[in-house]
């Protein structure tokens, strides 16, 4: 898979450390030309020589430039172009995942695997294209011209490469864990930091922003003390390694004096061998700085890929259907949910039908089971057991796309997107005219505060409908379930912000739908006492079905919800 999103970038892949062993040859050849410069023209006073190898090194400094500039180019929109395949195909597998396998793998975890963890690889993969050759090659290379320059002081660099690499490997060998453990905590993080920013309200309502910012500064000391461990090791390197240099660039002087003494080598020969020196240093750290980006990249696909490894529970059968049949809106057969394994099923044993044109309503305490109920409609989640059809299908045979075409869904928290309110109704049908979406705005009892605003349909809607009150965010959103004229209309408890009045128009609109299938979840009883039939729920199960007056007879569940609400009348 990590390949495959490299193959459009097969020329720049190779191209990017071609032109990188392109500069360090030219590189190479730098200390050789100082050399014949000082032995040749310095100590001979010869100024036609000493030019020459000055426009000789410019020449070789900016052709390094420029291959250098080249190798970043390519280096550059290879990773770039791999990053923007890799995370359009993450965000396409993630919308592929159905809700089950989003809750297992958690939000925060997504977030840092399409924004942190994305970015590691990107790093990654421009490092490794510039570098990968390029050092192992000057380290080598250096080695071997040294030997070219004088074998006997280049026995000094046989024995520093090797002292220097095992510094390295022990080093990468300590810290590498650790970057492993960084991202761990910054999911952890993240993961506080979303749930604080999406539930400050709660915090400041509860006071609880003193013991949150406590939590928070655990584990960001938490994130930091792994991030200092790991830091303070990785410190370690450049001392180390600039000391063992220098102790060899000392040793290579000394040696080199007693052998200028007798006359076996020139000034340029040892400044040549200390700039290969000098070149072996930086190209060390470089290497250890590429390992460590490299295994901080490695980690960071191996946690991207794991996201790729969950295959969607929920895909469209090879032979699905797109077409309603029959006069059956919804039918559930003996329906069982249960959310994680080895949980309580949150949905026990459902068994009804809902004609076409039916308006239904479902009631009962908090977390009965209402909202699990109407969610297997849309197939957000598949049944554990039994069976649901929609519109004479059973939803495992829908194609999803035609199948939610056909609902209109109204969930219990109204979010809106950051747009103007026209942009929003259109989220329910895109190619809406402004009649239908003023109609649909009337539908929902919402055109009376969009009319009174400046720009009417036209007005900026914040991001999550900041700027709107509780009941126009719910209004807005009923009116964009409205707008596409569905089939079936679910209203999980999305009427709750308003007040009775409007509630009571919004109901008697909807009640002129007579084709429409409506589902209202409400837990208010004086809501739903109009509906054809009204599903009781308790600890999960239905425990009657039947009109209002039929339940307050026989149904204590529905006659205690309706008491706590009206006390003895009827």
């Amino acid at each position: 898979m990590f390949f495959s999103f490299l193959k459009d970038f097969r020329k720049e892949s190779i191209l990017a450390p071609l032109f990188k062993l392109l500069e360090a040859v030219f590189e190479l050849c730098v200390p050789l030309a100082v050399a014949s410069l000082i032995d040749n023209g310095i100590a001979k006073g010869d100024m036609h020589h000493i030019l020459m190898m000055a426009l000789l090194m410019v020449a070789l400094g900016v052709i390094g430039l420029l291959s250098s500039v080249t190798a970043q180019y390519f280096a550059a929109k290879a990773a770039t172009g791999f990053a923007v395949k890799m995370k359009s195909a993450l965000y396409r597998h993630i919308t592929e995942l159905s809700e089950s396998d989003r809750d297992r793998i958690g939000n925060p975890t997504l977030i840092t695997r399409l924004t942190s963890d994305s970015n590691l690889v990107q790093n990654g993969i421009n490092m490794f294209l510039r570098l990968f050759m390029r050092s192992p090659f000057v380290v080598f290379g250096a080695a071997i011209m040294a030997f070219t320059v004088d074998s006997s002081l280049a026995l000094i660099f046989a024995v520093v490469i090797p002292i220097l690499g095992l510094v390295v490997f022990l080093i990468m060998r300590r810290t590498v864990p650790m970057y492993k453990n960084v991202q761990s905590a910054l999911d952890k993080l993240l993961g506080r930091v979303r749930e604080n920013l999406s539930g400050i309200r709660v915090l400041r309502a509860f006071g609880k922003e003193e013991s949150e910012k406590k939590a928070f500064s655990s584990e960001l000391s938490a994130l930091m003390g792994v991030q200092l461990s790991s830091g303070r090791i990785s410190a370690l390197l450049n001392p180390l390694t600039y000391a063992i240099i220098n102790l060899a660039v000392a040793v290579l002087i000394n040696a080199g004096r007693d052998k200028f003494s007798l006359g076996l080598i020139e000034v340029g020969a040892i400044v040549a061998l200390v700039n290969y020196m000098s070149q072996i240093l930086t190209e060390l750290i470089k290497l250890a700085n590429l390992i460590i980006t490299i295994s901080r990249a490695v980690a960071s696909w191996k946690r991207i890929e794991s996201v790729f490894s969950v295959s969607p529970s929920m895909i469209d059968a090879e032979n699905a259907y797109d077409e309603e049949e029959g006069d059956e809106a919804v039918s559930f057969r003996s329906v069982s949910l249960t959310y994680r394994e080895g949980g309580e099923p949150s949905l026990k044993g459902a068994d009804f039908t809902i004609k076409k044109g039916e308006r239904i309503g479902v009631i009962g305490g908090t977390g009965s089971g209402k909202t699990t109920l109407v969610s297997l409609i849309p197939r957000f989640y598949d049944a554990s057991e039994g069976s649901v059809s929609v519109l004479g299908h059973s939803t495992l045979r829908w194609k999803r796309s035609a199948l939610r075409s056909r609902i209109g869904y109204v969930q219990q928290k109204a979010l809106l997107f950051k747009g103007s309110i026209k942009d929003n109704i259109l989220w329910g049908k895109p190619d809406a005219t402004d009649e239908e979406v003023v109609e649909a705005l009337k539908m929902a009892e919402a055109y009376d505060f969009v009319s009174e605003k400046k720009d009417g349909i036209l007005s900026m809607v914040e991001e999550g409908g900041k700027n709107l009150s509780g009941g126009q965010r719910q209004r807005l959103s009923i009116a964009r379930a409205l707008v596409r004229k569905p089939e079936i209309l679910i209203l999980d408890d999305s009427t709750s912000a308003l007040d009775y009045a409007t509630e009571s128009r919004l109901r008697h609109n909807l009640s002129k739908l007579g084709n429409m299938t409506v589902i209202t979840v409400s837990q208010r009883a004086g809501s739903l006492m109009s509906m054809d039939r009204i599903i009781v729920m308790d600890r999960g199960e239905i425990v009657d079905i039947g009109k209002h007056q039929e339940l307050l007879d026989r149904c204590d569940v529905y006659k205690e919800i309706y008491s706590s609400q009206f006390g003895g009348e009827e």
